[in-house]
């Protein structure tokens, strides 16, 4: 069972994180370990050639991420990311993304997951994400 709620945390990520607001991400699952989010696509989201821009999938993933982080350990808003890696494998032409972030390892301090980003209705990845996230230190 997720230690957050879809609620808590789109507004944590709305209210914290004012890029996300302006993005209009819907998380569509959230659970144990996993996020699914989507990113409802936009005309500006666009870079010449009419290919779905590098930031936008960034940030997808590392929302996505960040959700699933929050899913084990609760709303830790200072749970940030240390490292990200994006690969683009194809093309993402107009159309609503789809981030799905599973957590491959959670330890004290560190989590690391993978995020596939895809076209909405489409089953080959646009883009594969690794990334790290550090786990602030409780406090007694």
């Amino acid at each position: 069972m997720s230690l957050i709620s879809i609620d808590e945390f789109e507004s944590i990520a709305r209210e914290r994180v004012p890029f996300v607001g302006q993005l209009a991400v819907k998380v569509e699952h959230l659970d144990q370990g996993a996020t699914r989010l989507r990113v409802p696509f936009r005309d500006d989201f666009l870079r010449p050639g009419g290919t779905i821009s590098g930031p936008v999938l960034m940030a997808a993933a590392d929302l996505a991420l960040y959700g699933a982080v929050l899913s084990l350990i609760g709303p830790v808003e200072l749970a940030v990311t240390t490292n990200l890696n994006i690969n683009f494998l194809r093309r993402p032409h107009p159309g609503d993304v789809i981030a799905e972030a599973r957590i491959l390892k959670l330890g004290k301090r560190l989590a690391v997951g993978e995020v596939g980003l895809y076209l909405d209705g489409e089953k080959d990845l646009v883009a594969h994400v690794t990334a790290t996230y550090s786990i602030p230190p409780q406090t007694p």
